[in-house]
């Protein structure tokens, strides 16, 4: 069964308004829909560069205690956290898994490697 949704930890976490911080989280695959609908958002409309915001609001599906994740929460998330979750989103959704191809200093040899989706 292919892999569609995948764990992460954000370097720094998402503090709500009661002072808890969130870093264990769940992104799924995006579907065609996730990356097409934001289009349509008069936000992103008004300023292209909201887009990720809300296509990254659909498709955490989880974010510490927190079971629905909108645009409010990715606005208030530390820079560093929006940088890591862009990051995964390219990985799992143009790789389809979270491996990167590395290169060995010592004898250049290529292989694949499993990310931790650890931020730090």
């Amino acid at each position: 069964m292919k892999q569609t949704e995948f764990t992460f930890t954000l370097p720094h976490g998402y503090v709500d308004g009661d002072g808890n911080v969130h870093r264990e989280g769940v992104m799924r695959m995006a579907t065609a829909n996730d990356e097409i609908a934001p289009l349509r958002d008069p936000r992103v409309r008004s300023n292209p560069g909201y887009l990720v915001t809300i296509l990254l609001s659909r498709v955490v599906t989880r974010l510490g205690d927190l079971t629905i994740v909108t645009p409010k929460t990715m606005e208030d998330l530390f820079a560093g956290d929006m940088a890591y979750l862009q990051d995964l989103y390219q990985r799992i959704n143009h790789n389809g898994h979270n491996r990167v191809t590395v290169i060995c200093p010592h004898c250049q040899e290529a292989f694949d490697v499993e990310l931790s989706n650890s931020g730090g």
